[in-house]
């Protein structure tokens, strides 16, 4: 076993340089998929939860998508901090892709492929030829670009029962990684294609709602308006939560009741399984894209 382990990262590290050298940015993933190396912070006494969660700035391994890089040296690096890795991930919505990931599900006991196939003909658009990448349960991971001033956020099942997108700040099993169900790889045809841009009726569909037009002859009051807030923040399942949080409070922002709004915000958080520090974390960079810089 050990020795097919090493084999099993030697061919991983393989594969995630050649993954770097077409300007993917790759981590190391355990057989679990999950990130091989853990979190630096993981003693740390509990954070003030005003505080922002450490991205890498300290310095150290063990921030998941946030260590993802395309240098040989740092990849090198990475894999030899984890040398029970047996994969890779690949990291979405960063330079020069922008990638996008359309993760076709088969365990969700519904068929994604053709949920896909009826939003295409619904919303008028065309997958391309792209990069398809098979999974061990006999999904599909389609591997499309997104335009670099548009952050598409993941979620699970939000465009349709089975569809999971991976987006900003999320991660696709690279191909040739293995896990504890089998080894991921390139549909035939597809592993020397470069990721298709995504359709614009698609990306319209994988982008969160336009703010509404902010109205400033009057007070903002929290009245209604903050309720739908919360009401939104409420609603959201496992892979929406961080993303409704921060459209709500941007929301709020933008029409002066965020601090206000704040607690309710941060209440109906809790209540969808977030930690307080990571409600508080997103509702402080919602305030700052919401709010006017000075100089702009």
């Amino acid at each position: 076993m050990a020795t097919i382990d090493r084999q099993a990262t030697t061919l991983a590290l393989a594969h995630a340089l050649s993954a770097a050298e077409r300007g993917l940015a790759v981590i190391p993933l355990s057989r679990t998929k999950l990130p091989a190396l853990r979190s630096p912070h993981r003693d740390d006494p509990d954070p003030d939860p005003t505080t922002p969660p450490c991205h890498g700035e300290c310095g150290r391994c063990g921030h998941g998508v946030y260590d993802a890089s395309t240098d040989p040296r740092r990849i090198r690096a990475l894999f030899a901090a984890a040398p029970w890795a047996t994969g890779y991930g690949i990291a979405c919505g960063l330079d020069p892709h922008h990638l996008i990931g359309i993760d076709l599900d088969t365990k969700s006991g519904t068929d994604s492929s053709a949920a896909l196939r009826e939003l295409a003909l619904r919303h008028l658009f065309t997958i391309p030829e792209t990069v398809v990448v098979l999974t061990p349960s006999g999904g599909r991971h389609l591997w499309l670009t997104g335009p670099p001033d548009v952050v598409v956020p993941n979620s699970a099942s939000r465009l349709a029962p089975g569809i999971d997108i991976r987006g900003a700040g999320g991660y696709l099993v690279g191909p040739g990684s293995r896990t504890e169900h089998g080894v991921y790889g390139t549909a035939p045809g597809t592993a020397l294609l470069a990721p298709a841009p995504c359709p614009r009726e698609l990306l319209r569909l994988l982008t969160p709602p336009p703010p509404p037009r902010a109205h400033h002859h009057a007070p903002p009051a929290t009245g209604q308006h903050g309720q739908g807030l919360v009401q939104f923040v409420l609603a959201a399942h496992e892979g929406q939560r961080n993303t409704r949080l921060f459209w709500a409070a941007c929301r709020a922002y933008e029409n002066g009741i965020g601090p206000e709004l704040t607690t309710a915000l941060v209440e109906a958080a809790l209540r969808t399984g977030l930690t307080e520090r990571e409600a508080r974390a997103t509702i402080a960079s919602a305030s700052r894209m919401a709010l006017p810089h000075p100089g702009q």
